[in-house]
């Protein structure tokens, strides 16, 4: 992972168009299942720079424990995946929803198999390509514009495909998972992270309901599955399930998978992703927005991603979300 900290301004639009993004975005929250493809494409036209400041190249949560670094309890959480797919070199391997492609650039060199990170956005699709080409690592990381509910790929193409928390955007998950089957040749294994509500969630609790419609809002998502929806997904897209879980549980109790929310650690990255990072970087940004530094909208755009964060971290607290259901299927024979 790039130790660089990337600029918390979004580069993806001209400065002029951040207000108009931001009502798009608005816009296609109301029909996320008419209009999904708009609603994330502009999502991370507002969010990728921001997310790279506070989070870095992987765009995903990981358990932490015995007293690992936020950076290696990323990775490791990366490389259970690997290993849990046996990937190897020569074999081709498809990263649904690849982000700015930290996950496979981490899983390439790893284990050495040839990673194609697909992902419909093309901004952060040219910073994968841009980071790939940095890392040297473009004979082993390719890149493929296009949307996971339509791949753009012939029948059993790929050896294997893994997702780290990307196909919470589709508005039908069954979809997405019989496009990965019909990509995959037989006997392939699909892995991957989803966020789900927990057994605990109650659709009749005020505050649980509450929470998860503003994690759908703040993270461009249409609506949030439950362990039961992804395993009875995979199943009708004709997956033998091998195994699941809940990794939250695998965290240390002191270091739950929502502490980089709350907590504000040692260097700026840590600090920028804290409630108290957070507060800061609004202040600062509301003020630079004032004095037409940055462009309109940015405070928005920042209040947006706080509302996401301050709901994860409550949700986590109550325990009715988790960011990493694991799962691990099949193709048959």
């Amino acid at each position: 992972m790039s130790n660089k900290t990337r600029n918390p301004i979004s580069h993806a639009a001209r400065q002029e168009d951040t207000d108009e993004a931001l009502s798009n975005y608005r816009h296609s929250q109301e029909k996320s299942k008419v209009e999904y493809a708009t609603m994330v494409k502009v999502f991370y036209e507002l969010i990728t720079d921001f997310y790279e400041f506070g989070w870095g190249e992987s765009f995903h949560f990981a358990p932490s424990k015995d007293s690992q670094s936020f950076e290696e309890a990323i990775t490791n959480h990366q490389y259970f995946l690997g290993n849990a797919m046996n990937l190897r070199p020569g074999l081709n391997v498809l990263d649904v929803g690849c982000g700015v492609g930290g996950p496979q650039r981490s899983i390439a060199r790893k284990f050495g198999a040839t990673i194609t990170g697909l992902n419909i956005s093309e901004y952060q699709l040219k910073k994968c390509a841009e980071y790939n080409a940095e890392a040297d690592l473009d004979e082993l990381c390719r890149v493929l514009l296009g949307d996971f509910m339509a791949i753009p790929a012939e029948d059993q193409s790929f050896d294997a495909a893994y997702h780290f928390e990307a196909i919470a955007h589709a508005p039908d998950k069954k979809r997405v998972y019989a496009e990965i089957f019909r990509v995959l040749k037989p006997s392939a294994i699909f892995a991957g992270y989803d966020w789900c509500t927990t057994p605990s969630f109650d659709a009749e609790n005020p505050v649980h309901r509450d929470l998860k419609e503003r994690i759908e809002f703040g993270n461009a998502l249409p609506q949030i599955a439950s362990f039961s929806d992804v395993d009875e997904g995979l199943r009708s897209a004709g997956f033998e399930l091998i195994e699941t879980g809940d990794r939250a549980l695998d965290s240390d109790p002191a270091t739950p998978w929502y502490h980089p929310l709350g907590t504000s650690g040692r260097s700026l990255r840590s600090f920028a992703r804290s409630t108290l990072g957070r507060k800061v970087t609004s202040l600062t940004l509301r003020v630079l927005e004032l004095l037409r530094v940055v462009p309109r909208g940015a405070t928005q755009t920042q209040g947006v991603l706080n509302i996401a964060a301050d709901s994860l971290l409550a949700a986590g607290r109550l325990g009715i979300f988790t960011p990493m259901y694991y799962h691990k299927a099949r193709k048959p024979a």
